[in-house]
């Protein structure tokens, strides 16, 4: 039984910020300056088998890590957004590619930067760490803090309402 109050019937995609959702808020920096991120491997299991269920994953961040877009095409992510000026604008960039509606897609930020696609998306999701203005728009604030299990907690929820999460695909990676 899923605690998301939303019709996860409906989901088709989900889209998530970097820091401070699928890593934490505090990164440390190598000397040059390139930040050290850390992302949770069950975040990782869950992006995977979603992408292999036909779920679409969307990554719109600020950052340009060369890391995080390799971990992400990894998983089989293909819609990756790096160095996003206004996240808006590449979410519009993702609608276009994959030709979904608003309310098909769960969005997951964190900070000032996600609210205008979170106003928008179907299902807006925050992690228990986010900031107040995007927890009081949040149709669900996950009980897990960004870089320790945000994704997992929505994909998870998503795909055992849709009768995908404990599939022949759940068991090879």
């Amino acid at each position: 039984m899923s605690s998301i109050n939303y019709d996860l019937t409906k989901i088709k995609a989900f889209v998530f910020d970097v820091d401070g959702v699928l890593s934490h808020e505090v990164i440390p920096l190598y000397p040059s300056g390139e930040p050290i991120r850390t992302v949770s491997t069950k975040d990782g299991y869950a992006i995977h088998l979603a992408v292999k269920k036909g779920f679409r994953i969307g990554i719109i961040t600020t950052g340009r890590s060369e890391a995080v877009r390799l971990r992400f095409s990894n998983l089989g992510v293909q819609h990756i957004y790096m160095q996003s000026v206004r996240k808006i604008n590449d979410f519009e960039d993702f609608i276009c590619e994959t030709g979904l509606k608003d309310e098909e897609i769960m969005y997951a930020g964190d900070d000032i930067p996600d609210y205008e696609i979170m106003l928008r998306v179907g299902l807006a999701i925050a992690p228990a760490d986010a900031v107040p203005e995007i927890k009081g728009i949040a149709g669900y604030i996950s009980h897990r803090k960004g870089g320790e299990g945000v994704a997992r907690d929505v994909i998870e929820q998503t795909m055992k309402t849709q009768g995908t999460w404990m599939c022949e695909d759940a068991f090879s990676w």
